[in-house]
C-alpha cells in the first residue's frame, strides 16, 4: 500500500505543475477576459455565392453610405445607423471580436466593432463581402488598446498620437452579412 501511495503522490506532483501553468497562460481578449471559442468565431467553408449572419438581423431601408464618406465626415455621420457594404480586409486574430473592412480591395479600411463582444466572426472570413448595419463612433482609444490591436490582434492604424493614442473613426454594428466572393 505504501508503494502506491508513493507513486501516486508522484503522478500528482507532476500533473498539478503541469495545470497550474495551463491555467496561468489563457488567452486573454481586449477587455482583460479569456478569449471566447465558439461556433460563431469557427473557421467556415462556404461556397461562392453562400453567405452567414452575425448578430441582428439586418433591416430593410436602412439609409446607405460608405467607408470613404465616413472618414470624410465622420461628425456628420456619428450616432445614426446605417449600411454599408464592402470588403472584409482583417479582423481580431484570437477571437474575432472585430473586422476592418473597405468599399472595395486597397481602400482605406474602418475597424468594426460588435457592441461590447455581443456577437464574434469566423476567423477565417477575410477576403468575403461584407453588409453591416451600425452607428459610426469616433474615439480616442488608449495607448495599451492599440497596442493590444496591433501587438495580438493585427490592427493597422494609420496615425498615431504622440501620446501612442490614436483618434479612430469606427463602426459598431448591430448586425452583419458575411459572403464568400
Amino acid at each position: 500500500m505504501t508503494r502506491l501511495s508513493i507513486i501516486f503522490f508522484g503522478i500528482l506532483l507532476l500533473i498539478v505543475p503541469a495545470a497550474a501553468q495551463h491555467d496561468g497562460h489563457k488567452e486573454m481578449n481586449s477587455k482583460g477576459e479569456p478569449v471566447v471559442k465558439s461556433k460563431d468565431n469557427a473557421p467556415v467553408e462556404l461556397k461562392a455565392g453562400e453567405k452567414i449572419t452575425r448578430g441582428a438581423a439586418l433591416a430593410k431601408g436602412v439609409k446607405k453610405t460608405t467607408v470613404a464618406k465616413a472618414f470624410a465626415q465622420p461628425g456628420k455621420l456619428e450616432g445614426n445607423t446605417f449600411e454599408v457594404s464592402g470588403v472584409f480586409v482583417r479582423s481580431c486574430k484570437t477571437e474575432g471580436c472585430w473586422m476592418e473592412m473597405a468599399d472595395k480591395e486597397g481602400g482605406r479600411s474602418v475597424r468594426v466593432t460588435f457592441g461590447d463582444h455581443a456577437f464574434f466572426i469566423p476567423l477565417n472570413a477575410a477576403g468575403m463581402k461584407v453588409r453591416a448595419q451600425g452607428v459610426f463612433k469616433t474615439k480616442t482609444l488608449s495607448k495599451e488598446h492599440v497596442d493590444h490591436l496591433i501587438q495580438e490582434d493585427g490592427a493597422k492604424f494609420e496615425n498615431r498620437n504622440a501620446d501612442g493614442t490614436v483618434t479612430e473613426v469606427s463602426f459598431d454594428a448591430a448586425g452583419v452579412e458575411l459572403i464568400k466572393g
